[in-house]
């Protein structure tokens, strides 16, 4: 079966129709980044990466493992630095008779095995497993390593010195080798398990370290002892430029680290509790990175052609709408990505800036120095705009700004705080804006949430019949949706979902809705008039998706209940 193609066995296992194949063969023709055919097919989607390491298995008769079920020993581990395991993705697991046992996703890269053998002095026996799989053992087998390793040196150091040596410790510089290794071990297992902030919060007995983790706060196995919680607190202020000595009030800071050669950008923030000082550090998305597309961040294909006669238009204003966490600053970039050309001069008044974009010039608050959004966008309008960005329109004042920037012929892009697209308007009357001129700036709002996504290897079909059930997803008979499966899946870490993405409701300012702004209406009233004009709520986008098996009824709930 060796010289058989992967495609070929892929077909004759039943995982891929042969009409996928060819789809997949001419994708991996027009594309620019020369992938191999499995990597083409696991991007399109049709296969997955267990499906895809069973036929490597087979065509090359190289055992698989599954290593989420494997025991892996830790003495194994240490036979491979952690930095050559990292750079050739491969893991070792067991020795056994003298030869080490690894893990690797290209069991033909011979030169790799060869490197190990002269690295270890150990025969090598490769087996093959899937990617994922193994940059998940290398992250918990040599960060539990680490973190170990760096619990045993501060618990010696604390035991020796006791708990106000502590004290004195953090009041110094915090030059103390366990708690470096302590915090780039946090951050560094944060960033590889996809968190969006790390939790550190101080209690009685111990410090609780928590990651979210789409959506979801995870607590980690990380015992760390309160005696210990001020020099990692003080170690996280050095970085991020902020006063040790200041702990009785709210501090805020910002640093950047680089993990596996891509540049994090983190911002800090510490608040003082009963027990010591809560930090919360949020990993940023970098200017490293292209600014996504709106179709790659969940907008259907449906909404998208709404979003298109937004942003055609040459001046106006277009809100982003949702909670905190909602992904607005993500779809106001996306949003910059598609307006961004040579000939237009794009300006942005952000707090903070949190992805740079090339072309884009960024201006950063500092309210301390009286840099406010509103001062930044006065000086803006001197600029010759002719796109504006504010982060949020916070103020009457800046609102007011935004909106007579956009009646001057300036397209003006900015967020709020709102519960849906209708509301928004009336939002922008409250803060003192005549209705008139809401009705003649505004051409659109999207309001949005994030909703997780159901993991496509363990998800479970079931039935919804409860009749309360059925009207949340707009059906009147009994209907077979999804849900998550919890425990027993290394693609989704045993969550049931894996990943996020963005619902939207678009509201465009037609006559009619300008009309009904003008008049001082109701948001329910604005609602229902563009209801009729083809805007899908919600709860409407969140049921298609529940209905399609993308998501379940949990999550809808989440997102979109109102009593």
């Amino acid at each position: 079966m060796k010289n058989i193609p992967i495609g070929q066995v892929l077909v004759e296992s039943g995982y891929i129709t042969p009409k996928q194949l060819d789809m997949a063969l001419a994708e991996q023709q027009k594309s620019e980044e020369k992938l191999k055919l499995g990597d083409t097919l696991l991007k399109m989607g049709l296969v997955s990466e267990t499906q895809l390491a069973h036929a490597l298995s087979a065509r090359l008769k190289v055992p698989f493992v599954d290593l989420s079920t494997t025991k892996v020993e830790i003495e194994a581990v240490k036979k491979i630095p952690e930095a050559v395991a990292k750079k050739n993705t491969v893991v070792a697991f067991k020795i056994q008779n003298g030869r080490l046992y690894v893990a690797t996703n290209d069991p033909v890269n011979f030169f790799i095995f060869e490197e190990l053998k002269i690295t270890t002095g150990m025969e090598i026996h490769a087996v093959l497993a899937t990617r994922s799989a193994i940059i998940e053992t290398i992250n918990k087998a040599y960060s539990a390593n680490t973190v170990s390793t760096v619990m045993d040196d501060i618990a010696k150091q604390y035991d020796e010195n006791g708990e106000q040596a502590a004290e004195e410790e953090s009041d110094e510089r915090v030059d103390n080798a366990p708690i470096v290794k302590l915090v780039n071990t946090i951050i560094d297992r944060a960033f590889h398990s996809d968190a969006s902030d790390i939790h550190i919060e101080p209690f009685k007995d111990r410090t609780r370290i928590r990651f979210r983790i789409d959506g979801e706060l995870v607590e980690q196995n990380m015992s760390v002892k309160p005696s210990v919680h001020n020099s990692l607190i003080t170690r996280i202020k050095i970085l991020g430029g902020m006063n040790i000595a200041e702990k009785r009030i709210p501090l805020d800071g910002r640093f950047g680290v680089v993990i596996d050669n891509v540049k994090q950008d983190m911002r800090v923030s510490t608040i003082p509790t009963v027990y010591g000082e809560k930090c919360v550090i949020r990993l940023l998305a970098t200017g490293d990175e292209k600014a996504r597309k709106i179709t790659d961040l969940g907008m259907t294909d449906y909404n998208y052609e709404m979003f298109k006669q937004i942003i055609r238009c040459p001046h106006g204003v277009m809100l982003v709408t949702g909670p905190t966490g909602s992904g607005k600053s993500t779809t106001l970039y996306a949003t910059l990505g598609e307006l961004s050309k040579p000939n237009v001069n794009i300006v942005t008044v952000e707090d903070p800036v949190e992805k740079k974009i090339d072309g884009v010039n960024q201006c950063q608050m500092n309210e301390k120095a009286g840099l406010t959004f509103a001062a930044a966008l006065r000086s803006i309008l001197r600029q010759d705009p002719d796109i504006v960005m504010v982060g949020e329109i916070r103020d009457g004042e800046t609102a007011d700004i935004a909106i007579r920037a956009a009646i001057t012929g300036h397209l003006v892009l900015s967020t709020l705080h709102t519960n849906d697209a209708a509301s928004t308007i009336l939002r922008l009357v409250d803060m003192g804006v005549a209705p008139y001129m809401v009705a003649s700036s505004l051409i659109g709002v999207i309001a949005q949430r994030l909703v997780k996504v159901l993991c496509p290897s363990c998800k479970e079909t079931i039935t919804l019949t409860e009749p309360a059930d059925l009207r949340l997803v707009g059906v009147d008979k009994p209907v077979k949706v999804c849900k998550a499966h919890y425990g027993g899946c290394r693609e989704c870490h045993n969550t049931g979902y894996k990943g996020r993405t963005a619902i939207h409701e678009i509201i465009v300012s037609t006559n009619d809705i300008k009309e009904l702004i003008s008049q001082n209406a109701t948001a329910e009233t604005i609602g229902k008039q563009a209801t009729k004009n083809g805007t899908k709520l919600l709860r409407e986008n969140v049921a298609e998706m529940v209905l399609a098996g993308k998501t379940t009824l949990d999550e809808l709930v989440k997102a979109t209940y109102t009593v």
